[in-house]
């Protein structure tokens, strides 16, 4: 089966609009590569099909989906209110408590149970995405805080709420993460989402529980806190990947801020061989249209040309009407941006000092291809290292990477412009490249007549660090 090969990955977030087989194998052929289990939604029954389901495609077509779990972090909702919803009018007052009711105009119920301890008055709180807005008046410190209403409207069951001027005290990973966390890597998902990150610390407690499991997953780090924003760079040393989620970092920061922050973090993070996921409202109106607007297709072509390795969808695929008319008209405006104008520069050389001469390589590389015009980087690689690196360069030339870790080949579907393949024949450096390259053109991959740039490791049958490049010419 042949899938359309963009080097701007798309995250697709699961759900009832596309749980099926049939469906998700239709939003996988319009151009998916990394589906998202949302945690926030759904039980481990629901979850555990649906991983299940994306392996036996895998396996049936001979394609490398990776799985991101995205964990639900503290996320802070009001409960249950009278007839499913309530009018909020300004000047109004009304308390939030910790203790389970039904709300109505005078009280609402609050999931969080230290939210009358970290509030402080005159801090904003926020509701269904900021369309409501509330001052605090006052906190008891235990159970109930007194608010005034500051923009009303109309209030449902169960909707999100931020408080922008907060320092939440809760750790950002909750007894729930932790037993969804445990779920995802039992079954061998490649990537967690973390929501709601503060700070560096937070990433690093959750990759002492991936190492003590054993387990090979790497880190997505959900950017949508100031408190992140603050402390970005060193959040980026340390996480495997990075999502720039727009919904909550727009309310809990001023909008107008979010789009030089979207810039700055997909810049920062290509600098540091990381991936970066857009993520929200790409293609909101889509989950009742079969058209986007004109603002959402410059959104998704914005994100394209920044360089991020990847644009998410969200409620377009989970539970909208058009999964595969949102997936398909996601990858025609990337394919059109990809080919009309190639938008990216080739990047200065900052290697990892404790990597340098795997760095020099793929640097070396990247410049090679640049300056023979070669039609393809190909590289041999066990840990993936060398993926990563050479695609932060965002070479022109396309990026093949062969490698026996069939695990790495779902996690590399998220980095931008790799393309993978399952290979175990290590004999000898020599034949093993002389090999890939018979691959890619057999593929239609390469052409006869192709410059090609491959690197790898000598002795190759000691899988070591990637310390050669050859300049082959495809006979």
């Amino acid at each position: 089966m042949k899938i359309p090969y963009n080097r701007t990955k798309i995250v697709a977030t699961l759900g009832p609009s596309c749980s099926s087989k049939d469906s998700l194998l239709a939003i996988i052929k319009a151009g998916v590569n990394i589906c998202r289990i949302n945690f926030s939604h759904g039980s481990h029954e629901v979850h555990l099909k649906s991983i299940q389901t994306i392996r036996e495609i895998n396996d049936q077509y001979k394609l490398n989906i990776g799985i991101l779990a995205d964990l639900q972090g503290p996320k802070i909702r009001i409960g249950m209110v009278k007839d499913n919803a309530i009018h909020l009018v300004p000047g109004q007052r009304i308390s939030f408590t910790t203790q389970e009711v039904l709300g109505d105009e005078n009280q609402l119920y609050l999931t969080y149970e230290n939210f009358p301890r970290d509030v402080q008055p005159d801090e904003l709180i926020l509701l269904d995405d900021g369309k409501l807005q509330m001052k605090i008046v006052e906190t008891n410190r235990v159970d109930k805080v007194v608010a005034e209403v500051v923009h009303g409207g109309v209030l449902s069951s169960k909707k999100g709420v931020n408080l922008p001027n907060t320092k939440i005290s809760t750790s950002s990973l909750t007894e729930k993460d932790l037993e969804d966390l445990h779920f995802a890597l039992d079954h061998q998902v490649e990537w967690i989402g973390l929501s709601f990150v503060r700070s560096a610390d937070d990433i690093t407690q959750l990759k002492r529980i991936i190492n003590e499991r054993g387990s090979s997953a790497r880190t997505i780090a959900k950017i949508e806190k100031p408190e992140a924003i603050d402390c970005i760079d060193e959040i980026i040393d340390v996480t495997d990947g990075v999502m720039v989620a727009r919904g909550d970092l727009g309310v809990e920061m001023p909008m107008e801020v979010v789009p030089l922050l979207q810039k700055s973090i997909v810049r920062k993070c290509i600098l540091k061989s990381k991936p970066v996921i857009i993520a929200t409202q790409m293609m909101e109106s889509m989950i009742t249209t079969a058209r986007p607007t004109r603002a959402e297709v410059n959104d998704v072509a914005n994100s394209v040309l920044d360089g991020a390795d990847a644009v998410m969808l969200s409620a377009e695929t989970s539970v909208g009407e058009f999964p595969v008319i949102v997936v398909e008209t996601m990858a025609k405006i990337i394919r059109n941006i990809e080919e009309k104008e190639y938008p990216y520069n080739h990047l200065e050389f900052s290697p990892n000092p404790t990597l340098l001469l795997s760095d020099a390589i793929c640097h070396s590389a990247t410049f090679l291809a640049k300056e023979t015009k070669a039609k393809a980087i190909v590289s041999m690689t066990q840990s993936g290292y060398t993926a990563f690196e050479i695609s932060s360069y965002r070479p022109e030339a396309r990026t093949f990477i062969f490698t026996s870790n069939r695990g790495l080949l779902n996690t590399l579907s998220l980095v931008w412009g790799v393309k993978g393949f399952y290979y175990d024949k290590m004999e000898s450096t020599d034949d093993s490249i002389n090999d890939v390259n018979t691959i890619l053109k057999q593929e239609n991959m390469v052409e006869v007549g192709d410059v090609i740039i491959n690197t790898s490791s000598m002795p190759i049958l000691k899988k070591g660090k990637t310390n050669m490049i050859k300049v082959s010419i495809i006979e």
